[in-house]
């Protein structure tokens, strides 16, 4: 982002070809989707061993890895059928969508 804006805004008038900034306003976007997963992947994993180790007791029932069965059984005991039936329309838009842009 701190490289795209000043050039999607035209800061940079011309740079010469195959330089940095050429090759980020050049890029296919799907590529930089890609980069950007990619480094958003490794700062979350730089940044969470980094920080200090989370006190279990302090995030217990937070994650799926610490939830206990009382927990997930409170879980399930508070669907409803709209939630449900909201949950199933959602899943038939998305895959409606996957159908119709299939290409």
């Amino acid at each position: 982002m701190a490289v795209d804006t000043p050039i999607t805004l035209g800061l940079f008038k011309s740079y010469p070809e195959g330089s940095f900034l050429w090759i980020v306003n050049n890029i296919n976007f799907q590529y930089f989707s890609i980069l950007i997963t990619l480094i958003s992947a490794v700062v979350m994993v730089g940044v969470s061993y980094a920080g200090a180790i989370p006190d279990y007791d302090r995030i217990k029932g937070l994650t799926f890895s610490t939830a206990s069965e009382e927990d997930r059984r409170r879980t399930r005991e508070s669907w409803r059928w709209t939630d449900v039936a909201a949950s199933l329309v959602v899943m038939a838009f998305i895959i409606g969508a996957y159908l119709y842009f299939r290409g």
